[in-house]
């Protein structure tokens, strides 16, 4: 089984940001080991993310595309990791 590439993006100091991280840590502690690879980009860091992001973050990706931005439901991500 290949792993799912969840990307959250977001930025230091956002406490949608910091949901967000507990939510995507939360749902993926549920799913099988080595199921979901999950990367971090912080939109200070990369002008592009920034340009593209900054009034949407957090932003989850998952394997590229975007599932959702803002606030983040458990069973919702759940769903589309599984």
């Amino acid at each position: 089984m290949v792993p799912k590439r969840l990307t959250l993006i977001g930025k230091p100091g956002c406490h949608l940001c910091d949901e967000a991280r507990t939510v995507v840590d939360r749902v993926v502690t549920t799913l099988p080991t080595g199921s979901v690879v999950v990367e971090e980009r912080d939109i200070l860091q990369d002008a592009e993310l920034f340009d593209r992001y900054v009034e949407e973050i957090p932003v989850v990706l998952i394997d590229g595309e975007e599932h959702g931005h803002w606030r983040f439901d458990d069973e919702r991500l759940k769903a589309a990791l599984s």
